[in-house]
Order: C-alpha cells, then structure tokens, then sequence
C-alpha cells in the first residue's frame, strides 16, 4: 500500500515536472549540443559551417584575447560597484524605512524595468556624450573630459542598467533578518559598526552572493551597453559573438568561445553556490 502511494507521488511530481523539463531540454540544452558540435569543425569557404573534428577554434581563442579580458575584467567590476551602490539602499529598505514608504521605495526601484534598457542606454549616451556632463565640467572649468566611448562609461551604464538585479537578493535577505539579533548584539556591548560586520553582514551575504552571481553572469553575455557606451571601443565577448555569428559568419569560432563562456559562467555560479551555502549554514549551526 505505502509502495503503491510511493509511485503514485512519483508520477504526480513527474507530470508536474515534465513541461519544465521539456522546456529547458528543447531551449536550452539542444542548443548547446547544437553550438558544442559547431565549436569542433571548421568555417565553410562561403561562412557557416562545415562538419569536422578539431580543436582549431579553441586553439585560436587568443585572437579574442581583448574581448575576454574586457570581459573578466569589467564584469566583476561592474558587479562590485553594483554591489557598493546596492547594500546600503538595500539596508536602509529594509531596516531604516518605514514600513508605510517601504512599497513606495521597492516601487521605484523596480519603475526602470518598465522602460526598455535600448532607450535607458541611449538617454546615457546623451548625458556621457560632448553635450551632456563633459559640458557641465567645461563649463566650471575642467576641460578636455572624455568619458562616452569608454570603460567608464560602460561601468555607469553596467551599474545604472543592473542596480535593480543586485539590490532585490540583497534586500529579501536582510528583511528576513531576526532583529533580536541586533538587539542582543546591543545589549552586549556592541557598537553598531562592530554589529553591522559580525551580524548583519554574514546574515546577509547569502542575498549578497546570489546578486553578486546573477549580476556577473548576465555582464558575461552583456551586448548592448559595451556596444553603445564602449562606442566599437570596448569589446565584450557578447560584441565578438555578435561579429562572428553575423557579420564573419565564423560559426565554428563563435561556437567555441560560446562554449567557453558557458565553462566561466559554470564556474562562477558554482563558486558563488558553494560560497551562499557555506553562510547558510553557518548562520543555521549560530543560531543553534
């Protein structure tokens, strides 16, 4: 009887399971075969692909070397400045406000979502550009200020465009924070800095790393901010990709470094995992 509604839940949970699998099995791991079988053969004299086994194209990865090191490079730095913008607004949503304008301020964050980024992007392009703050610094006396067409462009249009997706995690951890903690860590003796790094902060970092993941994986494959911020200027992989799909038709190429970019991504949300975990139960075996 037990083993009969054992199969019985093993059915229902695989019904119910199944559309999710079979989405992810036709979008997302068919392309990948796809693109892995690409990565080993070769560019056909007219463009495309013609079938073949070598490691040619992942031999040749150097030749992209720009765009992988733009990439390793401003990803993560991108992702910490996110990061250094984002605790605090998200500390104070989630322990300074009140909970009367807590909605209002949640709401606003999310408002820049509604808008396409091509538009948000293009309204940066604007204020970075000669007319827009080189202006306004001209005017008061600094002179000769370029800032559109490079890597700091880019990293305010990676920090304005990915705020919201770093900021979210961050403040569902701390409003799920137990305040007696903090009370306690008070009663103690405590001064709030040393409450903030021994408390709150460890409590926190699961929120911490899981916007921290999510920001650098999405920065990894980032196309449109590099592209229009960066001016041709700034290559991300995302930009060679693009170069190599569509305008070399250079498959075999694409596919391998496609396939690269995968490998760093799977790192880095591995590494991120185990980093979120090990809090996780750090916090379980504290509060025991």
């Amino acid at each position: 009887m037990a083993a009969a509604g054992n199969r019985r839940r093993s059915l229902v949970t695989a019904a119910l399971a199944a559309p999710a699998a079979l989405w992810l099995g036709v979008f997302l791991v068919l392309p990948f075969i796809a693109m892995l079988v690409f990565a080993f053969g070769r560019r056909a004299p007219e463009g495309g692909y013609t079938p073949a086994f070598t490691f040619e194209q992942f031999l040749n990865l150097p030749a992209r070397s720009a765009a992988f090191l733009n990439t390793l490079m401003l990803a993560p730095a991108g992702a910490l400045l996110c990061l250094l913008v984002a605790y605090p607004v998200a500390y104070y949503l989630a322990v300074r406000a009140s909970p009367r304008h807590r909605l209002v301020l949640v709401s606003l964050i999310v408002v820049p979502f509604w808008t396409s980024l091509l538009v948000r992007t293009y309204a940066w392009m604007y204020i970075l550009g000669s007319r827009g703050l080189p202006n306004l610094l001209e005017m008061i006396g600094i002179s000769d200020v370029r800032i559109l067409n490079t890597p700091a462009a880019v990293l305010i249009g990676i920090v304005y465009g990915y705020l919201p997706l770093m900021i979210m995690p961050i403040y569902v951890s701390l409003e799920k924070l137990d305040r007696r903690l903090l009370d306690a860590s008070a009663d103690l003796g405590a001064r709030p800095m040393s409450t903030f790094f021994g408390v709150t902060l460890p409590l926190s970092m699961p929120g911490v790393m899981t916007g921290t993941a999510l920001v650098t994986i999405l920065l990894l494959g980032e196309y449109l901010i590099p592209q229009l911020l960066g001016g041709g200027k700034v290559f991300f992989i995302g930009n060679a990709l693009v170069d190599l799909f569509l305008q070399s038709r250079n498959w075999p190429f694409g596919s391998a470094i496609a396939v690269t970019l995968v490998l760093v991504v799977v790192v880095v949300l591995t590494v991120a995992m185990r980093i979120a975990w090990r809090f996780a139960g750090t916090r379980r075996v504290d509060l025991v």
